[in-house]
């Protein structure tokens, strides 16, 4: 198993929008908040260490979301890294209301998300969100409303960039329509490629691609699977290999796996070192 502390800036740069450089490997925060993405950490010091930790090890990307918790993960951030590293990132996201553990429900109505883009200026004690994400697109309400009133933020200078999550190739289109789109985050992941015409859009766009539940391995990754294997003949483990897949599969790549616990996260930074074979790759990517 690698134990190595790799800095996260061996996955290398991508520049969003062609002004704001990140550390390819990210961080997601939503595995810090409790059972259900709902309430406080388990252990809120642990939460802390592992924000400082990855900073520590170069991560730059923090991505999160008003919903996490709800409000929970943005506060954990705050409290961890504020006053922030210039070169420290944090995207969040708005569009999901919770009512329980596990619930999630979408809100698009446009005062509702400059709502939410308020009060996450206030949360993270920033003046400017670097990435500010839609979190899901409500057909309750025009895209070009939900887009646009995002994009009225950005012109006030409450936001920087814009990005989207779980959306369709025409739908970005439809958005890019309104407002430039910054980046988009998707489910992706070595076992789950059902966005890979959305990563090959953004790939020719020069979008950013976030996947998130990066690790989702499945069936794959059991011990007598054969990402194990493969893991274990290039003395990873399967989750390590999975992260380094991802970073091979595209330069726009922007993998922000979470967890809760410093040792996983510096396990999962270690993948930034891993450099794939040609055959390696090939091999890996005919497994799902």
């Amino acid at each position: 198993m690698t134990t190595t502390h790799t800095n996260a800036d061996s996955s290398g740069t991508f520049m969003i929008a062609d002004d704001l450089p990140v550390v390819r490997l990210g961080y997601g925060t939503m595995q810090l908040t409790g059972p259900g993405v709902w309430g406080p950490p388990r252990d809120h010091d642990e939460a802390i260490r592992v924000l400082r930790r990855a900073a520590e090890l170069g991560t730059t990307f923090f991505d999160t979301a008003d919903s996490y918790g709800p409000e929970v993960a943005e506060q954990l951030l705050h409290e961890a890294l504020s006053p922030y590293a210039d070169d420290v990132v944090i995207a969040t996201k708005a569009g999901l209301v919770r009512q329980g553990p596990d619930v999630w429900t979408p809100v698009g109505y446009p005062p509702y998300l400059r709502q939410q883009c308020e009060l996450s200026l206030r949360r993270l004690g920033l003046e400017t969100i670097d990435l500010f994400q839609l979190h899901r697109i409500d057909r309750a309400y025009p895209l070009e409303d939900q887009v646009g009133e995002l994009k009225k933020l950005q012109e006030e200078g409450k936001i920087r960039h814009l990005g989207l999550s779980e959306v369709s190739v025409e739908q970005l289109e439809a958005a890019r329509a309104v407002a430039p789109i910054a980046t988009v985050q998707n489910l992706y992941n070595l076992a789950d490629r059902s966005a890979e015409d959305l990563l090959v859009h953004c790939e020719r766009e020069g979008i950013g691609f976030i996947p998130w539940f990066p690790l989702a391995t499945g069936e794959l990754s059991k011990n007598d699977g054969p990402l194990a294997d493969a893991a274990r003949e290039h003395g990873a483990t399967p989750s390590q290999l999975a992260l380094a897949w991802l970073l091979r599969r595209s330069p726009v790549m922007l993998p922000i796996p979470g967890t809760s616990s410093v040792e996983h996260l510096e396990e999962n930074t270690a993948a930034a070192a891993i450099e794939l074979a040609d055959e390696e790759f090939t091999r890996l990517s005919a497994l799902a």
